[in-house]
C-alpha cells in the first residue's frame, strides 16, 4: 500500500447491489484538517452501513487511506483484502463534501468475491519462474505475494511478483499477475512510464530556476520540495556549482539539460498549486530526482525517478512538455488507483505536459502551448511525436474503439488526447488553436485550459484500479457536475468532447440535471 492506513473495516455478509448517490452541492470552502477528518469519518461509516455499494464479502476488510482535498470535496480511498490477502482491483474511492456528505462513489470491483480457496497450486518459485518470461532479460524478482485478483469477470487466487529487467530492449519494472492455480499470467502492469521527447531551451534566457545553497555551494534542487531536483545519471549526483550560474545554451551539455529539467519541474508545480492546490507531484510536497543522461531516444517515469535520454543528435530531451509528461506519470502514480491502465497512461501524462506548456505560456521560440508532443527537436528527425488536435496526422487513432486498449500505449493515447484538446479548445477554435474533426461531426465549445485541468484533475481522484476509457468518461462527467453543481455547461462539454471521439455512453453514468 502506498499511503499511510487510517482505518480497517470488517465487512459482512451482503448482497451485491449498486447504490446511486446524488445530492446538491454547496459553495466550495477552502480545505481543513477539519474536513479531512470528518470526510474520513463519514466514508467509514457509509462503508460500514451501505457494504452493498462496494461489493462486501464476509472475508474482507477496508483499509482507509490518507484523504485528498480539491475544491471543497473531501476524495477518500481505500483498499480492501480478503482473509488478510491485499485485493487486486478492490479499491475505491468515496467522495463527500465540506459538511461530510457523501456524494460519489467509485468502485474498482463489480462483483462479490463470496467464497474463495486461498490455498494456491503453485509455489512462488513456479510463478517466479512464469513472470519471468514477461521480460526479455531480467535482473531481479522481489519475493511474490499471494493475493486475490478481482478486475477480470471472476476473482483469482494469484501470485503478484515484481519482475525488473529489460523487454523490447527498455527498462522494464512489471508486476505480473499469475494465477496461484492455472498458472496463467492474468495482467502484466507496467511501472516503468517510457515517453519520447525532445529538448528545447526554455527563455528569454536568462531564465530563472529556484537552487539550493549548501555552504559555499549551490544545487539544481528545489528548496521548497527537496526530493525534486536536477542530477547527472552518472552517479546521481546532483548538479553543482559555486556561482548559481547554470548551463551553456547548448542542450548536448548534461547541465544545461538539468537547468531545462528543474525549470519544467518548478514550472509544473507552480500549476499544481496555483490551479489544482495540489502539493506538488506525490500530494505531500515531494517528487523525485531528474537524471540526464539515459543512453537511449527516450526518457521515463518509474516510481523513484525520471531518466532523460537524448535525440539524434545527442541532446538532452529535457523540454518543457517531455519533462511534465514524464513527472505526469508520477502524478497518476500517486493518485488513488495508480498508474492508469487500459491504454489511458499515456494520454494521463501528455494531458499534464501540454497544461504545463500552456500554463508557462511561452512565446512561439521557445516552448509555446502547441498541444504537440516533443515539437522543438526532431528525435528521429521526423516532427512532434504525437498530435493533440489531431493524432491521426501522426498515425495515432482520432476516435476510440474496442482495438485502442490493447494497442501500443503511445499510439493508445490518441483518443484521450484529442478528447483533451477539444475540451480545452473545441473543435473550432478562436484563440489561435488550430481546428480539430470530430469523429461525429459533431461542433465542441471548449472551456478553457484552466477549467480543463480542474476537471481532468478531480475526475482523477475518483480513479481506481479500473481505469480505462469508458471509466475517465464517467469519472470527468462526475467531476464537471461536482465543480459546478447547478450549472451544466462545462458537465455538457465534458459529454460533448467524448461524444466526439466515440468514447460510448456508460450505463449508470452521471446526467446534468
Amino acid at each position: 500500500m502506498k499511503r499511510s492506513s487510517r482505518l480497517a473495516i470488517a465487512a459482512g455478509t451482503v448482497c451485491a447491489a449498486v447504490v446511486a448517490l446524488t445530492s446538491t452541492a454547496a459553495a466550495a470552502p477552502p480545505p481543513t484538517a477539519g474536513a479531512q477528518a470528518l470526510a474520513a469519518r463519514s466514508a467509514a461509516a457509509f462503508v460500514s452501513s451501505t457494504p452493498a455499494a462496494v461489493f462486501a464479502s464476509a472475508d474482507e476488510q477496508f483499509v482507509q487511506l490518507s484523504v485528498v482535498s480539491s475544491e471543497g470535496l473531501q476524495y477518500v480511498p481505500f483498499e480492501r483484502t480478503y482473509q488478510g490477502l491485499p485485493v487486486i482491483g478492490g479499491d475505491f474511492v468515496v467522495v463527500t463534501d465540506s459538511k461530510g456528505t457523501v456524494r460519489d462513489l467509485s468502485v474498482a470491483q463489480q462483483q462479490m468475491t463470496g467464497k474463495l480457496d486461498t490455498t494456491p497450486k503453485l509455489t512462488a518459485g513456479q510463478a517466479t519462474d512464469i513472470a519471468r518470461g514477461q521480460l526479455t532479460t531480467v535482473a531481479s524478482t522481489d519475493r511474490p505475494v499471494l493475493s486475490v485478483y478481482t478486475l477480470g469477470d471472476t476473482p483469482r487466487l494469484v501470485w503478484d511478483v515484481r519482475v525488473t529487467g529489460t523487454a523490447d530492449k527498455r527498462y522494464s519494472i512489471q508486476s505480473v499477475y499469475v494465477d496461484a492455480r492455472s498458472g496463467a499470467v492474468l495482467e502484466s502492469l507496467e511501472h516503468v512510464m517510457n515517453g519520447t521527447g525532445t529538448s528545447a531551451y526554455n527563455g528569454p534566457n536568462p531564465i530563472t530556476v529556484s537552487t539550493t545553497q549548501s555552504g559555499s555551494t549551490f544545487l539544481l534542487r528545489d528548496p521548497a520540495h527537496t526530493t525534486v531536483q536536477a542530477q547527472n545519471a552518472s552517479g546521481n549526483a546532483t548538479f553543482s556549482g559555486p556561482d548559481d550560474v547554470w548551463g551553456n545554451g547548448n542542450a548536448t551539455a548534461r547541465e544545461t539539460g538539468g537547468l531545462d529539467a528543474l525549470f519544467a519541474a518548478e514550472t509544473e508545480e507552480r500549476m499544481l498549486s496555483q490551479w489544482l492546490g495540489r502539493n506538488s507531484f506525490n500530494g505531500n510536497g515531494g517528487g523525485w530526482p531528474i537524471r540526464i543522461g539515459l543512453n537511449d531516444l527516450n526518457a521515463f517515469y518509474d516510481g523513484s525517478q525520471v531518466q532523460i535520454g537524448h535525440n539524434q543528435q545527442n541532446q538532452w530531451i529535457s523540454s518543457l512538455d517531455v519533462v511534465a509528461h514524464e513527472l505526469g506519470h508520477g502524478i497518476d502514480d500517486n493518485t488513488p488507483g495508480g498508474i492508469s491502465r487500459r491504454g489511458t497512461q499515456e494520454f494521463v501524462a501528455d494531458v499534464f505536459g501540454a497544461t504545463t506548456e500552456g500554463f508557462a505560456n511561452e512565446s512561439s521560440q521557445f516552448d509555446p502551448p502547441d498541444f504537440l508532443v516533443g515539437e522543438e527537436i526532431n528525435l528521429v528527425g521526423s516532427g512532434p511525436i504525437r498530435n493533440m488536435f489531431n493524432p491521426s496526422a501522426l498515425g495515432d487513432p482520432n476516435c476510440f474503439s474496442n482495438s485502442v486498449p490493447n494497442s501500443e500505449v503511445h499510439a493508445a493515447a490518441g483518443p484521450g488526447n484529442h478528447w483533451y484538446y477539444l475540451l480545452v479548445n473545441g473543435s473550432s477554435p478562436t484563440n489561435g488553436q488550430p481546428a480539430s474533426p470530430t469523429c461525429n461531426g459533431s461542433t465542441v465549445t471548449g472551456v478553457g485550459l484552466q477549467t480543463a485541468i480542474r476537471i481532468f484533475y478531480n475526475a482523477m481522484l475518483m480513479k481506481t484500479t479500473a481505469s480505462g476509457y469508458p471509466r475517465y468518461r464517467v469519472w470527468t462527467l462526475q467531476a464537471a457536475k461536482n465543480l459546478t453543481p447547478g450549472n451544466c455547461a462545462n458537465f455538457n462539454a465534458v459529454l460533448a468532447a467524448w461524444n466526439a471521439v466515440s468514447v460510448p455512453a456508460q450505463s449508470g453514468e452521471p446526467t446534468c440535471p
